[in-house]
């Protein structure tokens, strides 16, 4: 890590490289590679998990009627995504450190993406960091709706709608920095993440929806 550009205060405090060439985050070859991802990788690891998440869902159940509680439960996994995904970027990712440790690992974290934000192979998110983080709210969604709310067939269909929206975060982060998206919606949401990345660091943190923007504030008229 000691080629990492100078730590910072804050995010977007540092000049925007433009280069072709990938800044270099570690001397180890071996570690490097594991800072370099494709989308289809995430592709490929994550829609299988949540189309087996719902096929287990399905088998699960023995009732006589359609468990319209599976496709419920994918929506609020879904909608569970977008604040996981507000609250993460901004308070995670947008860490205000103040030791030059935490500020390094904050760079490595997301801090890497505002210095080279067109670089394609740090745009979404590696599975050294996805995969724990993926056990993480597995955990927490067992705790709360197999064990506090005595509820555990609920478990699989929400991680199938959280793992569903975390897919299209990641591939709609990707495509805001490298598709024209020049109509619509769509359009919208590559003016308002690359107005975060440009012009308001500190604000704009929803990447596949401004919701949680408006709800807390960090949305500028």
């Amino acid at each position: 890590m000691d080629d990492l550009p100078q730590v910072y205060s804050e995010m977007g405090g540092f000049p925007i490289d433009h280069s072709d060439q990938p800044i270099r985050l570690f001397k180890s070859n071996f570690l490097e590679f594991f800072t370099h991802i494709s989308p289809l990788v995430v592709v490929l690891i994550w829609l299988p998990v949540a189309v087996w998440l719902l096929a287990r869902s399905i088998s699960d159940y023995h009732g006589a009627k359609f468990p319209v509680y599976i496709p419920l439960c994918m929506i609020f996994g879904i909608f569970l995504w977008t604040f996981a995904e507000y609250t993460l970027h901004r308070y995670v990712f947008h860490f205000h450190a103040q030791s030059t440790t935490m500020k390094r690992l904050v760079f490595l974290f997301h801090g890497i993406h505002h210095a080279q934000p067109q670089c394609k192979t740090r745009l979404v998110m590696p599975p050294a960091v996805s995969v724990p983080m993926a056990l993480v709210f597995y955990g927490i969604f067992y705790a709360v709706a197999g064990l506090a709310l005595g509820s555990p067939q609920l478990v699989a269909p929400l991680l199938a709608g959280f793992m569903v929206a975390y897919l299209i975060y990641d591939l709609t982060h990707y495509a805001t920095h490298h598709y024209p998206m020049r109509k619509g919606y769509l359009r919208f949401l590559k003016r308002h993440h690359m107005q975060h990345h440009f012009k308001t660091p500190d604000q704009r943190f929803g990447v596949s929806s401004p919701f949680w923007d408006v709800v807390f504030g960090t949305l500028p008229r």
